[in-house]
């Protein structure tokens, strides 16, 4: 796994090259709308972007995570099929229900059954290298969203430049990456962690949780400033020393959101001395996001190898998918 995050800024450059070469053709009708399918290592692209591109995506953009796919999909809709391994169930039945619905479709997967279908079906499809874990891959996932987006003028093309300038970012700052990613996993050790971040960073939070999750094997929680505020600072009435908090920051955060983590700190460190906060750099949302991602991927692996556990391996969700298989 360690090689695997060495390796994204290759990884990205590799991703921009599939995105430039990828033969995509125009919707027959204008795009209203757009839906995102995908689970896991495949899926968080999806929320990330989502929330990257808010701000400036001129169709509303709805990420699904299970078996069904909303009512308002129709002719009219663009729907993304992101699934790594091309067999992801949940992914396959929303496939094909949005294929019925005649939605305009595009997939992005190494292959599988989504593969297939899409030849059949003469679905826009881009393929990645496959073979690693799905949440290894990112970079892949992540890049061709926005060269999607990019293609049907959902968004302006100027996440080419900004997708660049990260490669540039992340490999320069390599060496204080690890050595913040060292830092904080000390912090983390022996801890339950608590991931904090506003709200278009929420899908940079899930990603580090699920990169516990998965590579150190730890449970994790995360929530989103301001949302938290309404809730779960009440819940600290119960917090512990047991609890390690992270909050992602940014130096160009809006301000009444900026005042709220302060107040929030000062709420928490009633209950726990252990916060740490994670400064982004960068000038565009993507090379933050980009930057935060890779420091998170850091301080997963480098935690799994201070646990002494195998980053790589998930058997308990092979187990899973083996016991529904059987159903």
């Amino acid at each position: 796994m360690k090689s695997l995050i060495e390796n994204f800024p290759n990884q990205l450059r590799e991703a921009i090259a599939i995105g430039e070469k990828a033969k995509l053709t125009p919707a027959k009708r204008k795009i209203s709308n757009l839906f995102i399918s995908g689970l896991g290592g495949s899926g968080i692209g999806g929320t990330i972007v989502s929330e990257l591109v808010a701000l400036e995506a001129i169709v509303p953009i709805t990420v699904g995570k299970g078996y069904f796919i909303p009512k308002f999909v129709n002719e009219n809709t663009l729907v993304i099929i992101s699934s790594y391994s091309g067999n992801t169930e949940e992914t396959l039945q929303a496939m094909n229900l949005a294929i019925r619905r005649k939605a305009k479709m595009v997939c992005v997967s190494s292959g599988g059954q989504v593969a297939e279908i899409a030849r059949k079906k003469k679905l826009d499809t881009i393929v990645i290298p496959g073979g690693n874990p799905p949440r290894s891959c990112l970079g892949y996932s992540f890049t061709q969203l926005l060269f999607i987006l990019g293609f049907h003028k959902i968004i302006s093309n100027k996440f080419k430049g900004q997708l660049k300038a990260s490669i540039e970012l992340i490999e320069n700052e390599k060496k204080n990456i690890i050595s913040e990613a060292n830092s904080v996993t000390e912090k983390l050790f022996g801890k339950t962690p608590m991931i904090y971040a506003t709200t278009y960073f929420e899908g940079v939070a899930i990603r580090f949780r699920q990169q516990i999750n998965e590579n150190a094997k730890l449970l994790c929680g995360h929530h989103v400033i301001p949302e938290m505020n309404h809730n779960e600072l009440v819940g600290w009435a119960s917090g512990s020393e047991r609890v390690a908090v992270v909050i992602f920051r940014d130096k160009d955060e809006y301000a009444r959101n900026n005042a709220r983590i302060e107040i929030n700190k000062e709420v928490i460190k009633k209950y726990t001395p252990n916060i740490t906060e994670i400064w982004s750099k960068g000038k565009s949302q993507i090379e933050k996001a980009i930057y935060f991602i890779h420091l998170g991927d850091w301080i997963s692996v480098l935690l799994a190898e201070k646990r002494g556990v195998d980053p790589i391996e998930v058997k308990v969700i092979d187990m899973l998918k083996g016991q529904l298989s059987k159903l």
